[in-house]
């Protein structure tokens, strides 16, 4: 007898039971649901919502094997010093000592992110009776690649907490949220412990400030240096490639890119979204350029490291491609219509640069960009539908006149 019939003939025993959504949670991570639709005219389709998710995992993975990576470089870095001339396949990078330190720091972060994130989703199955949701499957791998790694895994258990209850569980769960519930996680820990959130020091085993040795780098992000009026510490192809300090997932835009193509190609990630959200970032990114040019903005201003950035930059450095690609294009909080979508994506890069540029104590500006547009997307689409309704209308008066 196969583990499939086994499985089968053990769910009959938890039918009707409160423990029964946990064990068909568990039935159909594994396999299909026997269960079809009955009556009605209904779509039917080979893939589900968790295939769906994995999908997406599928996508992540990459930069989470980079971040492991790049977290016993950075590591090894701030005490021995940046080897030159690093390239993405430089051995320096790619070698085993540099993935045990990543994983020794960075696996802990995930385990507990799906451990307490997945708890919730399972009592709150139970109270309500309802099955088990599978949104938590892409939020639980987003959340540790989004924060900085040194974040103390008790911080990460109580902002996971409040994320899924306050962000997800309290508006019918998944698919009635209307904030990014990965995005509502990080935005908690900001408010509640910005001094963590900084991204002001490479995490180093052991200590998290810095040996005060001739070698050692001060470890800034790339956006919090040039925050403080300093010039770039890294080349354009370190941060193509993502041999930066920062959050787990979100330095190698080259890995994020390879992500997008491939949730583009398997139609779960919106190219309108991804697309008008550069154009966006681009368009303020001119902006900004031209008014430093200018000289309306001094260079002793604040304002005037960030504003004078190369515009096709900002694409590169902070979390903005990260975001982009698998946050914004979240399909449960962003615009559903085709034109909606290409509003809405380019609102996010445009105030995503414009946050960055203005905010210099907070110079990641594209998780409030995309947490504010999510609370306007419903109404994007609401007027986008109402200008086709609008439009038919005429149509259908000019052709009965």
């Amino acid at each position: 007898m196969g583990l499939k019939q086994n499985l089968h003939n053990l769910k009959k025993k938890y039918e009707g039971t409160k423990m029964a959504p946990l064990f068909n949670g568990f039935h159909t991570f594994l396999y299909l649901p026997n269960e079809t639709t009955h009556g009605g005219t209904h779509i039917k389709a080979a893939d589900d919502l968790k295939r769906t998710m994995n999908i997406v995992i599928m996508a992540l993975v990459p930069c989470l094997i980079f971040g492991m990576f790049n977290a016993g470089y950075q590591h090894n870095a701030a005490i021995n010093g940046f080897s030159e001339g690093m390239s993405f396949f430089s051995t320096d990078f790619w070698n085993l000592e540099n993935l045990f330190i990543g994983a020794f720091k960075i696996l802990p972060l995930v385990i507990v992110s799906y451990v307490v994130g997945l708890a919730i989703e399972f009592v709150f199955c139970i109270i309500k009776g309802h099955e088990i949701e599978e949104g938590y499957l892409v939020t639980g791998m987003l959340v540790p690649l989004i924060v900085p790694i040194d974040l103390p895994l008790w911080m990460l258990a109580v902002a996971v907490a409040f994320g899924v209850v306050i962000g997800k569980e309290v508006f019918g769960g998944t698919g009635m949220n209307i904030l990014n519930p990965a995005l509502t996680i990080r935005a908690f820990l900001f408010f509640a412990y910005p001094t963590w959130m900084s991204g002001d020091k490479v995490w180093v085993e052991g200590a998290r400030e810095l040996a005060g040795t001739a070698d050692a780098i001060s470890g800034e992000t790339v956006l919090g240096s040039l925050a403080q009026g300093k010039e770039f510490a890294f080349s354009t192809w370190d941060m193509f490639f993502g041999f930066i300090p920062g959050s787990v997932g979100e330095t190698s835009t080259l890995l994020i890119l390879v992500g997008a193509l491939f949730l583009i190609f398997t139609k779960i990630g919106s190219w309108r979204i991804m697309l008008s959200a550069v154009i966006g970032a681009l368009v303020m990114g001119l902006i900004f350029n031209q008014v430093a040019t200018l000289g309306w903005i001094g260079e002793g201003s604040k304002f005037f490291s960030l504003m004078n950035t190369t515009f096709w930059h900002h694409l590169l450095i902070g979390g903005f491609a990260f975001g982009v690609v698998y946050m914004a294009t979240d399909p449960v909080t962003a615009s559903q219509t085709n034109k909606g979508k290409w509003i809405y994506g380019f609102l996010i890069g445009f105030l995503s640069i414009m946050i960055r540029v203005f905010n210099p104590a907070y110079p990641e500006g594209v998780m409030l960009a995309i947490l504010l547009m999510n609370v306007f997307a419903p109404t994007i689409d609401h007027y986008v539908v109402q200008g086709n309704v609008k439009r038919r209308l005429k149509r259908a008066k000019v052709k009965t006149a």
